[in-house]
């Protein structure tokens, strides 16, 4: 039994004193009703009506009952009001979760720009370093960069390509000279990823495909301490070229070995969502201005002076898409 639309039922005949004008104004059947109400009063073990085949009336009891149902349905109705007057204002707060290296390079500018037109949206922000860290169901939103993604229950949206690059600063090239081939890192200091799977950097040319052990003299999880750490000299790093983007333009960071394409080194950034029905509109318009972000005002990566050839035609196999 549905104890609530017993309960509207119910009130309605007790308001009316007819079961037809009761199912008239629910725009159900007569029968509908008096099914409905007669299941109530099993359940309550009460009679709540009587009835005669001319009139309707309500019992002590059943009197009693319609005033406590009237108080209820009014405080849902204006509990329904609340909440759909609250997700209609344009203000509230959005939980967004975002992996390390995307907080640190392109979050900023996203809520930003979203802030100009929604200036009452506050966020809460969960940076990780692995989407193991994370539990579905703690954000509205997550951004994560990976090569591809596990099952998921959620709307999962690409917005980019993000492309790995060798680099070194010029204060290290002037110290140790720049590997002209990819064998010729097993002669330099290498700044690498803690990560497993980060252990060897494999390149390929015209020639065939290189794989290369690496001995790294600094590794870490964290890839701004690798930032600062190839910023300061320490040795060569292979970075997101979206996150060392203003290294790039500053010539802080120099890109390396660029007539060899780096295998696995085209990531893509994701959206993730849930998909449900009821979405509020605050976040409904996030994920819109995210994609909107992304198509039209975020410059390709041939602008952050590496050479086109190196990403175009990888960057055209991956299309941002829509849900």
């Amino acid at each position: 039994m549905n104890q609530l639309s017993a309960m509207r039922m119910f009130a309605k005949v007790a308001e009316s004193l007819s079961f037809t004008v009761a199912a008239k104004e629910l725009r159900v059947s007569t029968a509908m009703v008096t099914r409905s109400v007669a299941t109530l009063e099993t359940h309550l073990n009460l009679r709540l009506l009587n009835r005669t085949t001319r009139n309707v009336s309500l019992t002590e009891a059943g009197h009693e009952y319609w005033q406590g149902c009237r108080e209820l349905i009014r405080h849902l109705e204006t509990l329904d009001a609340n909440v759909c007057s609250s997700a209609r204002e344009t203000g509230g707060s959005l939980k967004v979760a975002a992996h390390e290296s995307f907080a640190a390079a392109d979050l900023s500018d996203l809520v930003a720009g979203f802030r100009e037109i929604e200036s009452r949206v506050d966020f809460e922000l969960t940076v990780f370093a692995s989407t193991q860290d994370l539990a579905v169901g703690t954000y509205d939103v997550c951004f994560v960069a990976e090569r591809r993604l596990r099952d998921s229950s959620l709307v999962c949206r690409p917005l980019t390509p993000v492309r790995d690059v060798i680099v070194a600063s010029p204060a290290y090239l002037m110290r140790k000279g720049a590997p002209a081939q990819p064998p010729d890192l097993t002669h330099h200091d290498v700044l690498a990823s803690s990560q497993t799977c980060m252990r060897s950097w494999e390149f390929s040319d015209a020639y065939g495909a290189q794989r290369i052990l690496l001995r790294p003299i600094l590794s870490s999880s964290n890839q701004l301490t690798l930032i600062r750490a190839a910023k300061a000299g320490l040795g060569i790093a292979r970075l997101p070229a979206s996150l060392i983007s203003t290294e790039l333009e500053e010539g802080a960071l120099v890109p390396l070995l660029e007539g060899f394409e780096l295998e696995n080194g085209l990531r893509t950034l994701w959206m993730l969502y849930s998909g449900h029905r009821y979405m509020t509109p605050r976040v409904r318009r996030f994920i819109d201005f995210s994609v909107a972000h992304y198509r039209h005002d975020v410059p390709h990566l041939q602008s952050l002076s590496l050479k086109p050839a190196m990403c175009s035609s990888r960057m055209d196999s991956i299309n941002v898409g829509t849900a």
